[in-house]
């Protein structure tokens, strides 16, 4: 039986590396469980692809550092609300359709990711590389998924009461301490 969400081949075109495979050095071990989470979400609610909603819900129920980040917010559990009821009616409006925006470069060579979303994960291990060289981490993907305003997880914040805007500072902030 065919994977409904395509894992990326081996051989990647133009020399890219293979990305988002099991082995991916570029990300931690974390981020590696949490882009196999959202596979396995993704796959669960029947969609095409794994979208940036669909990221962060993974974050949230697989990232310590991502968890504690928001467990201050008042609206902590209306969040996670929106995520579960994604395949049970909120978010449904979203099946058969493309998370693209436009407003990041698209990546096309990354199967089985919204172009949004496979834009995210680049920019987490850009992030990664730039703080130092070391695999990308959950809360470089939380920064990726709430940079761009059209996001499916941007969205989902939003009607939870959380800035995006505000998370990406938090998240800056806790990175600039760990570094």
């Amino acid at each position: 039986m065919q994977a409904r969400i395509p894992r990326q081949s081996a051989q990647e075109p133009g020399g890219r590396p293979p990305f988002l495979t099991d082995n991916d050095a570029r990300l931690s071990a974390e981020l590696a469980a949490v882009v196999s989470g959202a596979r396995r979400r993704a796959v669960r609610d029947g969609d095409r692809q794994i979208d940036t909603a669909h990221l962060l819900h993974s974050l949230l129920e697989s990232d310590p550092e991502v968890r504690d980040l928001f467990a201050a917010e008042p609206q902590f559990s209306r969040l996670l609300g929106y995520l579960v009821q994604r395949s049970i009616g909120y978010g449904l409006r979203w099946q058969g359709t493309v998370e693209d925006s436009g407003a990041v470069p698209v990546v096309t060579e990354t199967e089985g990711f919204s172009p949004l979303a496979a834009g995210a994960m680049e920019y987490a291990c850009a992030r990664a590389a730039r703080r130092g060289g070391g695999p990308a981490r959950g809360i470089d993907l939380l920064a990726a998924i709430v940079v761009d305003p059209q996001a499916r997880a941007v969205e989902v914040l939003g009607r939870a009461g959380i800035d995006a805007g505000g998370v990406f500072t938090q998240v800056d902030r806790r990175l600039h301490r760990s570094i």
